[in-house]
C-alpha cells in the first residue's frame, strides 16, 4: 500500500494548523487597546462665573463730566456671567457712595450720596475683552443743600449704561463703564415751598473684578 499521499495530506494539515496558529498570534500582538477617555481640561478663557470687585470714578448732573458740582464715586460690585450661545449674559449688584453729587431741583439743588443698584448685564466676548450694555434699578439717597431740603430715605429710580472689560490674567478682569441714573419725582422744598422734579446724573467708573 502507497502511504505517501496519507503523509502528504498529514504533513500539509499541520503545516495549515501552525500557520493559522501563528496568524493568530500576531494578530493579538498587534492589537492596541482603545485610548482612555480623558476629561477635557478648561482652558479658563471662559466669561462665566462669580465675581467680586471694587469701582471709582465721576459722577456729575451734566454729561459734561467737568462743569461743576461733580462728586467722586467709589464702592463694591458683585455678580455673575454666563456664556450663552456666543453672547454673555448675567446680573450684578453694587453699593456706591456717590460724593455729594449735585443734583438740580426747582430753586437749587440737592446732593447724592449713596447708591444701591441691581442691574442685568449682556454683552459679546471678543477674546478676552467684553463689550456690554447693561439697565436695573437704583435707590438714591439725597440730602439737603443750602436752602434747599430734600426727600427723606431712599428714591427708587432706573439705571443704564455700557461698558468694556478687559481680562488681565485667568482671575482678574479691568473695565471702564458709563452709568445713566434717573430718580423721578423727587419732593424738595424750598422757603417752605414743595414742588416735585425728576433728577438725573451721568457717570463714569473704572473698576477691577475678581473672577472665583
Amino acid at each position: 500500500m502507497n502511504r505517501s499521499p496519507l503523509a502528504l495530506a498529514l504533513v500539509a494539515t499541520l503545516a495549515s494548523s501552525s500557520f493559522a496558529t501563528l496568524a493568530s498570534a500576531a494578530d493579538l500582538t498587534s492589537y492596541q487597546a482603545p485610548p482612555s477617555y480623558n476629561e477635557p481640561v478648561s482652558s479658563g478663557d471662559t466669561w462665566t462665573g462669580a465675581y467680586v470687585g471694587a469701582h471709582g470714578g465721576v459722577a456729575s448732573r451734566k454729561l459734561n463730566l467737568f462743569s461743576g458740582g461733580n462728586g467722586g464715586v467709589v464702592g463694591v460690585q458683585g455678580g455673575y456671567n454666563a456664556d450663552v450661545g456666543g453672547m454673555v449674559l448675567g446680573g450684578e449688584g453694587e453699593v456706591s457712595y456717590m460724593g455729594d453729587t449735585r443734583v438740580n431741583v426747582n430753586g437749587g439743588s440737592l446732593k447724592e450720596r449713596h447708591r444701591l443698584a441691581v442691574k442685568g448685564k449682556a454683552g459679546v466676548p471678543l477674546d478676552q475683552t467684553l463689550v456690554y450694555g447693561t439697565a436695573g434699578f437704583a435707590m438714591t439717597n439725597m440730602r439737603d443743600n443750602g436752602a434747599v431740603t430734600g426727600p427723606d430715605g431712599w428714591k427708587a429710580g432706573y439705571i443704564v449704561g455700557a461698558g468694556i472689560e478687559q481680562k488681565l490674567n485667568e482671575k482678574i478682569s479691568a473695565k471702564v463703564e458709563y452709568n445713566y441714573t434717573s430718580t423721578p419725582d423727587v419732593r424738595s422744598t424750598v422757603a417752605g415751598v414743595s414742588s416735585e422734579k425728576d433728577v438725573s446724573d451721568h457717570a463714569v467708573r473704572l473698576g477691577l473684578n475678581y473672577k472665583f
